[in-house]
């Protein structure tokens, strides 16, 4: 991973779908994943690993980054490891995380696969879920889990049923800006808004979610529906006037700087050393994007 977060949007599809996937492929999404668990029925999930090594260098032929979001129970999430470390596969989702002990064992099992298969030490990196009350309990110390973790999310739904709410934006409010502290601390991104991925039908209403979740910090999001794709991209993205602006401000503030000044006037607002790196940031976004601003 840059130094920035790079995927925006991270669209799942049902790896046994073969019109999905080369839908899925034809949109802007930043990475592809391949979902073993809930979209896939029981009596078929050893059909969905069988396919993984294929569809996963079919993807990344495309020029897409691959996320295989494996399955909870232990017995089901063996079989999905051994059948996901490769060459092709950038990172596994991990559901219903109840603790940093949980994450360590994956990551290890996770050794032992690079080793053997020639990969890299540290290839496979790792996007958490935290779905209950024991997840939200020890969410600080599972963002902090291990090396190879690099997002984190609260899954909506299964956390609703945990802790017997209703999926609404005042419910999952608190849990998703705990969510962004624990992953700040941590120094990986964190991934989601306030809300529901399967509210993918008002695609008004879905653009401010995600526009909301940026704003709190969010750095990208989970998209079921190739619609939700560039709505994200564009949220978790700077525009290219940002882009401007946060130049002309870090540009006003150095001038200011070589005279000696801590401070400066930008806008008819006040700028100073944190202001500078928020900018700062929105640049290091945009070069990340390829958008360079006017």
């Amino acid at each position: 991973m840059s130094k920035v977060f790079t995927w925006r949007s991270m669209l799942f599809v049902p790896i046994i779908n073969d019109r999905f996937i080369q839908s899925a492929l034809k949109q802007p999404t930043d990475a592809i994943q391949l979902d073993l668990e809930d979209s896939i029925a029981l009596d078929q999930k050893e059909q969905a690993r069988e396919r993984v090594t294929s569809v996963a260098k079919l993807c990344h032929d495309q020029g897409k980054d691959v996320i295989v979001r494996v399955n909870r129970p232990w017995r089901q999430l063996l079989r999905d490891i051994e059948a996901s470390i490769g060459p092709h596969v950038q990172a596994l989702t991990l559901p219903k995380v109840p603790n940093p002990a949980f994450v360590q064992s994956v990551a290890e099992i996770i050794d032992e696969l690079e080793i053997e298969r020639g990969i890299p030490l540290g290839t496979t990196r790792l996007i958490v879920m935290v779905e209950d009350a024991e997840g939200l309990h020890n969410m600080h110390d599972i963002a902090a889990a291990h090396p190879r973790i690099c997002g984190l999310i609260v899954g909506a739904e299964d956390l609703a049923v945990s802790l017997q709410m209703a999926v609404t934006a005042d419910t999952l409010y608190v849990p998703n800006v705990m969510a962004v502290a624990a992953c700040r601390r941590a120094g990986i991104a964190p991934i989601g808004f306030v809300g529901s991925v399967a509210d993918f039908a008002d695609r008004e209403a879905f653009q401010k979610t995600v526009e909301r979740g940026a704003a709190l910090g969010f750095e990208g999001a989970f998209c079921i529906h190739p619609a939700q794709v560039a709505i994200a991209n564009a949220a978790f993205a700077p525009s290219s006037e940002a882009v401007t602006r946060a130049r002309r401000l870090i540009a006003a503030f150095k001038e200011e700087e070589a005279k000696g000044r801590s401070a400066c006037t930008f806008e008819g607002r006040m700028v100073d050393a944190p202001v500078v790196k928020q900018a700062q940031r929105i640049v290091e976004k945009g070069e990340a994007f390829g958008i360079a601003g006017l």
